[in-house]
């Protein structure tokens, strides 16, 4: 069955939270010491693990992050525990990191996210983003005029479920008037993002290399089941 949308996830897919010159500067251990780079992307890399959970909670904070992705309170308390449980040794640090995660303007493009749009929109196809986050999104794609192409946004903590739950995309589908059969997921975990192939879906894997080592994985994954450049 011809293509007719494509669904992309977010974070490792679309965008990346990437380190920067400014990120962690003032990042400080309990014993005043300045954190190294290499405990500076071991917490970045915490904060972003799409399924991985990567240190231990007591009750009150398993069931925070359990949930995380459907409330944006419990969002918070279980990333300002996992960054406590990383190191961070203060409130004020911890805080400065988690807003820089919930700003989708600190989030990075992949090289190729324009043009796959717009090839997608070439096409009549349509395009959806598909992602277990509790915040909004929609500015990442706004403020570069890339909401033009995105016929709708299922964000986990709007629908009520997460990926692999097939009723995120159950949802997604019903509101672009699509069957499984002719839609496409991409995303970076085959756990969370592939169970689109429960309802019948296409399912397409990337890695979620630093942007500057992908500058063409959209593309690829496209390319692969048939949506390539015309």
């Amino acid at each position: 069955m011809t293509i007719e949308a494509v669904l992309f996830d977010y974070s490792g897919t679309l965008f990346r939270l990437e380190e920067d010159d400014s990120w962690g500067e003032k990042l400080v251990a309990a014993d005043g010491r300045a954190f190294d780079v290499h405990e500076k992307a071991e917490i970045l890399r915490r904060m972003t693990a799409p399924v991985e959970q990567l240190v231990t909670f007591g009750t009150e904070g398993q069931y925070a992050w359990d949930n995380r992705d459907l409330d944006p309170k419990l969002h918070r308390q279980a990333y300002m525990e996992v960054l406590r449980k990383s190191g961070v040794p203060t409130e004020d640090q911890a805080d400065v990191l988690y807003r820089r995660l919930i700003d989708p303007m600190a989030w990075t493009p992949y090289p190729d996210v324009e043009e796959v749009l717009t090839l997608l929109a070439a096409q009549g196809i349509q395009v959806a983003v598909v992602s277990n986050i509790a915040f909004d999104v929609r500015p990442a794609f706004t403020t570069r005029n890339w909401d033009r192409y995105v016929d709708a946004f299922a964000l986990s903590f709007e629908i009520g479920a997460v990926k692999p739950d097939p009723r995120i995309f159950a949802a997604t589908l019903d509101k672009l008037g699509v069957e499984p059969e002719a839609a496409l997921m991409v995303g970076d975990s085959a756990e969370a993002d592939g169970g689109a192939t429960a309802l019948g879906c296409r399912f397409a894997l990337v890695d979620p290399l630093p942007t500057r080592e992908r500058p063409s994985g959209l593309l690829d994954a496209l390319r692969e089941h048939g949506l390539s450049r015309r």
